[in-house]
This record gives structure tokens, C-alpha cells and sequence, in this order.
């Protein structure tokens, strides 16, 4: 990395006139701050890959396995928070009955949240 003494350096020499040092001094700074610029970048993409892009990836495949390992029987939740279970399925859609009075809905595959653990006798009773 860049210091003071090779600063310094390179000022007395262009001070006394003599250029003997500056030639090697001056090429070494040159490529010790493009080191300087493109390490700290470098880092930051790495520290960005294992910190964002990563775990994001991981989630998105298991959104997806989730997704593809649907069945009718299934009691899911939505995003927008309804609970029921699924009574059949068609390629980007899903019928689902919620409710107590079991009320049968279509909803786009990708609007499930997530599959739950609850068991269907309890299907008709309200969660909270």
C-alpha cells in the first residue's frame, strides 16, 4: 500500500532535482492504488454474494420445491392470510375450500405462503 516515507520520497527527489528513485517509486504507487481501488471492491462483491444474493437464492429454490410438492389435502395459508386446504389442482392454479361454510376458491400457485401444519379435523373451526 501507498505510505508517507515513499511520499516524501518522491517530494525530495523532484525537490533536489534527481529523478534516480522516482522512476521505481512512481510505477510501484501506480499499481499498489489500482491494487488499492479494486481489493476493496473485489471484497464488497464477496461480502454482498454471502450476505444477500446467496441466502436469497436458497430461499427462492425452497419457495419453489414447496411450490411443486403441493397435493390436494394440503391445509396452506395465502399472502393475503387465508387459511384452507387444497381440494385440487391445475397447472398455475389451486382450488382451495376455506371457510365454515366451505367455500371453494381459485387462486394462483404463487400465492401460497406456505403449506401448515394443522390437521383437517380442525378445518372447518377458525384459527386465530
Amino acid at each position: 500500500m501507498f505510505n508517507l516515507f515513499t511520499l516524501l520520497e518522491v517530494v525530495g527527489d523532484a525537490g533536489t532535482g534527481t529523478t534516480a528513485g522516482t522512476e521505481t517509486t512512481a510505477t510501484m504507487t501506480g499499481a499498489e492504488s489500482i491494487l488499492g481501488l479494486v481489493l476493496p471492491l473485489l471484497l464488497m462483491v464477496v461480502v454482498f454474494y454471502f450476505l444477500l444474493i446467496r441466502p436469497q437464492k436458497k430461499k427462492d429454490k425452497a419457495v419453489k420445491n414447496m411450490l411443486a410438492a403441493l397435493k390436494p389435502g394440503d391445509r396452506i395459508c395465502t399472502i393475503g392470510g387465508i387459511y384452507g386446504t387444497i381440494s385440487r389442482l391445475k397447472d398455475d392454479s389451486v382450488y382451495i375450500i376455506a371457510g365454515a361454510d366451505q367455500k371453494e376458491m381459485c387462486l394462483a400457485r404463487w400465492a401460497i405462503r406456505s403449506v401448515e401444519d394443522a390437521p383437517l379435523e380442525n378445518d372447518a373451526e377458525p384459527l386465530v
